[in-house]
């Protein structure tokens, strides 16, 4: 049962581990709804102290003290435990309401006519292309997505109304069965998160358990291209025979099946349907494409079921094609940072095969005369032992891989059986050329040396070795005299 949300107009709302960026997120829903919103977190920096501060939420170092009778709720990062930790059990001992943020953001989806987007790949880009044609068509929408975008003035969220809400959903520890959707984007499903779902069948019935919480008559908005989504789909409408499939991507039938993809100065181009309209993107990648037209489709249904089931106008599908076109993506989502001694530089968050393999593959075709180099940084141990050879084989269409050590998670033990040499060693006996540097900062000077105008380096996955390219981007546009772009 999800719990229900107080009133917010002038709540004094707490939130414990505020600079997580879902939490973040959330607090910028809390202020825009008119509550008194005060955090504590850890020390470090962040890129979100900035939004943070921007909206006037105060964050402290932790201490039960931030807790008081002042307080009317407490929201807290899943990553903290209410018996551990101490603001949480302040909280308790005052009688105070708290939430975790999945339940929290489960209890404002009760609230509104709402749509959850998950998948193990895609879903963020997938959220935040939806936020722009919301937009575009003037749904009375809140949106609220697992990164900063650019189109959302470097924020998570966008607000554009209270009667709807389109949010990013996460399947890590069945976190999203506490929202409480009308429709569901699924993406993709495949085996991840392996220190949670041991295997496919545990991480796939996850996500069939959260499709069959869909209300009646309820909406999938599926993944015809992706073997565990069309999967996923299929067994939920077995249970549930009145859910709505609505298929999307190159192997669908219907208004968004995919076609004519093709790259054209750099921007990929590509049909829906039997529509005689291009929708234009400027982020490499048929994925991204996919993406696009799962938002599409979900901004569509969405209409449709404000409008009594009439399809987009002209005018509907222009606006959403023209604000396509100017999106430019989310914070370490085929994230540019600029161009500096020649050498183009770009950040992205794949840290699982197949996404390492459809972005690598994406800018092979948006930037076929750039040499590719790609520095990898592995997430959790768990995750790389269980997927080692094919980590070492997305990474083989690159000229130049550089490798780390694995970046670890609090959520599992370390594993020293299991390194990033042992990436490395996988990578090299496929012929690949690559490099090993424990530290991403080690290899600053290295890489200064080796890179070359009309090289594209790009940083990849879930760890800090974004450190390193920003390094190098500074640093050679500090030796050429570039301001550059970020």
């Amino acid at each position: 049962m999800i719990p229900e949300m107080p009133a917010l107009a002038g709540l004094r709302v707490h939130l414990v581990g505020a600079k997580g960026t879902g939490v973040c997120a959330l607090a910028e829903l809390l202020v825009g709804a008119g509550s008194r919103v005060s955090g504590s977190d850890v020390e470090d920096t962040f890129y979100t102290d900035e939004v943070l501060a921007a909206i006037g939420v105060p964050v402290r170092p932790f201490s039960a003290a931030n807790v008081n009778d002042e307080v009317g709720l407490v929201i807290h990062s899943a990553a903290y435990r209410p018996d551990s930790h101490p603001e949480l059990i302040r909280a308790a001992q005052l009688g105070i309401p708290v939430l975790s943020y999945p339940e929290a953001l489960g209890a404002l989806s009760v609230a509104r006519d709402s749509s959850g987007i998950c998948g193990v790949h895609g879903k963020t880009t997938t959220t935040a292309i939806a936020g722009v044609l919301a937009r575009a068509i003037n749904l009375p929408t809140a949106v609220l997505v697992g990164s900063a975008v650019g189109a959302f003035g470097g924020r998570s969220t966008l607000t554009m109304g209270d009667e709807l809400l389109i949010a990013e959903t996460c399947e890590y520890r069945r976190h999203f069965l506490s929202f409480k959707p009308r429709r569901i984007v699924l993406t993709s499903v495949e085996p991840d998160h392996q220190d949670y779902y041991p295997d496919y069948e545990a991480i796939s019935g996850a996500f069939v358990e959260y499709l069959v919480t869909l209300p009646p008559g309820g909406t999938v908005v599926y993944c015809s291209d992706d073997k565990g989504a069309v999967d996923v789909c299929n067994r939920a409408r077995f249970s549930r025979p009145d859910l709505k499939a609505i298929p999307y991507g190159f192997s669908a039938s219907g208004p968004y099946r995919l076609s004519d993809y093709r790259v054209v100065d750099e921007r990929g181009v590509f049909r829906l349907g039997d529509q005689p309209e291009e929708w234009r993107l400027r982020i490499p990648g048929r994925h991204i494409a996919l993406d696009a037209a799962a938002a599409v489709a979900l901004c569509a249904t969405i209409e449709a079921d404000r409008s009594g089931g009439s399809p987009l106008s002209r005018h509907h599908i222009a606006a959403m094609a023209e604000a396509l076109e100017s999106f430019s993506g989310s914070r370490r989502r085929s994230e540019v940072l600029g161009e500096a001694g020649g050498v183009l530089f770009m950040d992205d968050y794949a840290h699982h095969p197949t996404a390492i393999r459809a972005t690598i593959g994406g800018l092979r075709e948006f930037y076929p005369k750039r040499r590719l180099v790609v520095d990898f940084m592995s997430h959790t141990y768990s995750r790389t032992r269980a997927l080692l050879d094919d980590f070492a084989d997305s990474l083989r269409e690159s000229d130049l891989v550089v490798l780390h050590r694995i970046y670890p998670s609090a959520r599992e033990e370390p594993d020293r059986t299991i390194t990033g040499q042992t990436l490395y060693d996988r990578v090299k006996a496929l012929g690949v050329r690559a490099e090993y540097y424990d530290d991403p900062l080690d290899a600053l000077q290295p890489m200064r040396g080796e890179l070359a105008p009309g090289d594209l380096f790009v940083t990849m996955g879930a760890g800090d070795n974004w450190r390193l390219g920003a390094s190098l981007f500074d640093a050679l546009r500090g030796a050429d005299g570039q301001k550059g772009s970020r």
